[in-house]
C-alpha cells in the first residue's frame, strides 16, 4: 500500500512539473500575434457538454481526444470573427491532421443558414460548422466576449487562451502549434 502511495506521489510531482513546463516551454513563442495568449500553469478541464454538428447530430470536444485543438468561439454577427476565420482555415489547411485540428464553435443565436452564408462570404470551406446551442459550452468554459480561442491538449484540457482575434496563419502562430506538436507540451 505504501509503495502505491509513493508511486502516486511521484506521479503527481512529475505531472505538476510537466504542467509547469508548459508555460516555460511556450513562453518563447508568445510574441507577435501570439503575445496575448495566456498559457495556464495547470491544464483546465474543457466542457463535456454537447454541441450540434452541421447535420444536427451531437458531438463533444472529447471526440478530438488524442489531438491538439485550436477551439475558436465565434458568432456570425462578430466583425473580428469575420477577419479571423480565414486565418483559422489556413492554419487547419497547413497543420491539420491526425495530431491537430481547428474546431470552430458558433455560440449563441447562429442559425445554420446564417453560418453557411458567413462561411460563403468569407471563403471558408474547410472548417466545421458546429453550434453551441444556448451558449452552454461557452458559459461552462468562461467565454465572455468574442472571439475567444482556446488550445486544448490531447487529453482534452485547456492549456492556453487568447481573447480577441489573431492571425492564426502568422509565423508566430505556426511556430507555437508546431512546437506543441513536436514537443508534446501540455
Amino acid at each position: 500500500m505504501i509503495r502505491y502511495l509513493r508511486l502516486g506521489v511521484l506521479y503527481l510531482a512529475a505531472s505538476l512539473c510537466a504542467n509547469a513546463a508548459v508555460a516555460q516551454d511556450l513562453s518563447g513563442y508568445l510574441t507577435g500575434e501570439m503575445r496575448g495568449l495566456v498559457v495556464h500553469e495547470t491544464p483546465v478541464a474543457a466542457s463535456a457538454l454537447p454541441y450540434l454538428r452541421e447535420d444536427e447530430t451531437e458531438g463533444r470536444l472529447a471526440d478530438y481526444a488524442g489531438r491538439y485543438v485550436v477551439l475558436n468561439f465565434w458568432a456570425t454577427w462578430c466583425a473580428p470573427c469575420r477577419e479571423e476565420m480565414p486565418s483559422l482555415q489556413n492554419l487547419q489547411a497547413e497543420l491539420g491532421g491526425e495530431d491537430f485540428a481547428v474546431v470552430t464553435l458558433a455560440t449563441g443565436r447562429n442559425p445554420p443558414q446564417a453560418i453557411a452564408r458567413f462561411f460563403e462570404e468569407i471563403g471558408v470551406e474547410d472548417l466545421p460548422r458546429y453550434r453551441d446551442i444556448n451558449q452552454q459550452i461557452a458559459r461552462e468554459m468562461g467565454v465572455f466576449g468574442l472571439p475567444i480561442t482556446v488550445i486544448l491538449n490531447p487529453q482534452g484540457q485547456e492549456i492556453a487562451r487568447l481573447r480577441g482575434d489573431a492571425h492564426w496563419d502568422s509565423p508566430e502562430a505556426f511556430a507555437l502549434i508546431e512546437a506543441l506538436l513536436a514537443g508534446g507540451a501540455g
